[in-house]
């Protein structure tokens, strides 16, 4: 990554996000690969991550490598090099390992790093209104054309909390439990995106988990930690609002909807 530009992650623009778009459009692109910068050129920033979609910086594009001239050193820097950024913690424990996902699931979570909401009342606004989806949804095609892979219609688990922080809430303790449970998530296999945005005058926020199924995600909500924010649930919220949808992303990603989760 070139000097300077951590310094500035910060202040992402959103040229950034067209500018990803417009990379995989191009006919240059034929033979090159998408891959990553290690999670550690990258801002830990929360606000970045959150609002400026930072996590997107991660991604690069290169020339697909030559396969005699690799090495065991370029095999380590490959696999370190598979660590996503996928939710506004920057850090070992809670990144995702790509190479533990089928093309589909890899694709969105990668796509998921431009993810950020086009509004400020993300908190009680409609799900599908909050977030700049049309641009997940039109770079999700685009890496999938650059890939050569043909998308089917594949379903995928969300889940929403909407909350009231009690006014009395204790930060540290709230910000442990959420990390926590976030590792424990991670670690359980098939978190695709963990999104958390700021409580605003009322005390009121968003956070949402898109998951590969829902059975990884009832997996990955059984650990201690989340016993433990279950538990301390009363006395630091005032109010959660938990709901379920599923996302279906059509043939292609042609289409793509929110409905309520049907088993």
């Amino acid at each position: 990554m070139a000097p300077g530009i951590q310094d500035s992650l910060s202040q992402l623009p959103a040229a950034v996000l067209t500018e990803l778009q417009e990379q995989l459009s191009s006919t240059k692109r034929q033979n090159r690969r998408l891959s990553l910068f290690h999670h550690s050129l990258v801002t830990s920033d929360m606000d970045a991550l959150k609002f400026h979609a930072a996590a997107s910086l991660q991604l690069r594009f290169s020339p697909h490598p030559d396969i005699t001239a690799s090495s065991t050193a370029d095999s380590d820097s490959e696999a370190h090099a598979q660590l996503l950024i996928i939710s506004p913690y920057n850090s070992p424990l809670h990144l995702l390992n790509l190479q533990t996902l089928d093309p589909p699931h890899r694709l969105l979570a990668q796509a998921l790093t431009i993810l950020r909401p086009v509004r400020a009342d993300y908190a009680t606004a409609p799900y599908a209104d909050s977030f700049n989806w049309a641009n997940v949804f039109a770079f999700l095609r685009d890496l999938s054309t650059a890939e050569g892979h043909s998308w089917s219609r594949t379903r995928f688990y969300v889940v929403v909390f909407r909350s009231t922080l009690s006014a009395s809430a204790d930060a540290e303790r709230l910000y442990e439990l959420d990390a926590r449970s976030h590792q424990e998530a991670v670690a359980s296999g098939g978190l695709l995106k963990y999104w958390f945005g700021t409580k605003n005058a009322r005390r009121e926020n968003l956070a949402t988990c898109i998951w590969r199924s829902r059975e990884d995600a009832h997996r990955g909500g059984t650990g201690p930690w989340h016993r433990k924010a279950r538990g301390a649930a009363r006395e630091l919220y005032e109010k959660i609002v938990f709901t379920t949808m599923e996302l279906v992303v059509g043939d292609e990603v042609g289409e793509w909807s929110f409905d309520h989760w049907s088993d």
